[in-house]
């Protein structure tokens, strides 16, 4: 590749990035249920319909979404995605009553559903060498940036340590909304040449009967089992800390920024060790890690063991989404709208796993939530003994 075409595919690459960040708007949804649960005066259940809703969307949305951009182009669909998703962050800035918080959270997870199922096919088309798995795992990087960022404004708003405007936690919305804005702008003005789509258009049938092929169901739960450990870290672990350790939510809030802050590391270093590892040996250290949080998760009772085993998950699930992902959508190149849709749509794993969590914390408390999440860590174990044929 000469320097033209690599600063070229640079200066495209880094509005892509941008893009990035405003996908991880959705994980604010993790810490701003759990402050509507306190402002509400919530159950577990009630709090956890807030990350069920975002997620319930992808079920919904996410094969449409692969067939729109057969019709209309990634990039387009990329950006009315943002612009769904400028409005879910506008709707808080008006209160935080329930309807209202479910109504803006609607909106960010069908904003979310169109962002991923079009954004990383939109990488694809720019990123033509052999480091897709990489190049996602980096977008993921930037995403997590955003997200282990969401607890801190969060807290800050609601102790008023930064202007908030009579926001308070809330203040989270605004702030994001701005760099939502410049997200936009910076897409739109990118020109990204798209490769026309060869064939008759596929239905959703067409794209659903894509599930009968082996690699794509299994990659397919492999995403439902990542977005539900992914989301149930996220809202629980707060709670393990105020349950075990008798911390307040603006204490707690760190549990969700420290499950971030691992996250994001592990997808800047996963950028790298994807270059020099097989992806097979890397996953199966992933799911490794993943395992012992549990463990600590489950019995832990003291910070330091409750602390490590959330930088274990944060770490351990910082790649899997890239690694399941990449292996779907070059299992067939032809399909690969259809099958980013499939595999968004699996996303859905964020609704399911928060329900079945909040049923079982509330009969057991928060060691019943752990239990949930790691069955999806044990089908990711099966998953790699599946794929290494």
């Amino acid at each position: 590749m000469n320097n033209d075409t690599s600063s070229s595919q640079w200066t495209k690459m880094l509005p892509l990035m941008l893009c990035f960040f405003a996908m991880g708007f959705v994980d604010l949804v993790g810490i701003a249920s759990n402050y509507v649960k306190a402002d509400l005066n919530l159950t577990d259940s009630q709090a956890n319909m807030f990350p069920s809703l975002v997620f319930f969307w992808f079920l919904i949305f996410s094969v449409p979404t692969g067939m729109l951009m057969n019709r209309i182009g990634r990039k387009k669909t990329v950006l009315l995605s943002l612009v769904v998703t400028l409005f879910s962050l506008l709707l808080p800035l008006f209160g935080d009553g329930y309807t209202l918080m479910l109504l803006s959270f609607s909106l960010l997870g069908i904003g979310n559903a169109l962002m991923q199922t079009s954004l990383n096919p939109l990488v694809s088309t720019v990123i033509r060498g052999g480091n897709l798995a990489s190049t996602l795992t980096f977008g993921q990087f930037v995403k997590a940036i955003a997200s282990f960022m969401a607890p801190y404004i969060a807290m800050w708003g609601a102790m008023a340590t930064i202007p908030t405007f009579g926001l308070g936690w809330r203040v989270l919305f605004p702030i994001y909304l701005i760099i939502g804005v410049m997200a936009t702008l910076a897409l739109y003005g990118t020109s990204i040449e798209e490769e026309p789509i060869e064939g008759k258009a596929s239905s959703v049938v067409d794209c659903v009967k894509l599930l009968s092929r082996p690699v794509v169901l299994l990659c397919f739960i492999g995403i439902m089992c990542h977005v539900g450990i992914d989301v149930g870290t996220n809202t629980t672990a707060p709670k393990l800390l105020m349950e075990r350790l008798g911390m307040n939510l603006n204490e707690a809030a760190f549990a969700t920024s420290l499950y971030f802050i691992f996250r994001t590391i592990g997808c800047l270093t996963g950028s790298f060790f994807l270059r020099v590892l097989s992806n097979r040996l890397f996953f199966i250290i992933s799911v490794a890690m993943m395992a012992l949080s549990m463990a600590g998760l489950f019995v832990g009772t003291s910070r330091e063991v409750l602390y490590v085993a959330i930088a274990l998950v944060g770490y351990g699930n910082s790649n899997i989404f890239s690694l399941v992902f990449s292996q779907a959508l070059l299992s067939d190149k032809s399909r690969q709208n259809e099958i980013s849709g499939l595999m968004i749509m699996g996303l859905f794993g964020g609704t399911v796993f928060p329900l079945a969590m909040g049923v079982a914390a509330d009969a057991m408390g928060q060691q019943g939530a752990v239990a949930v999440m790691a069955v999806g860590v044990a089908y990711l174990l099966l998953f790699f003994f599946r794929m290494k044929k």
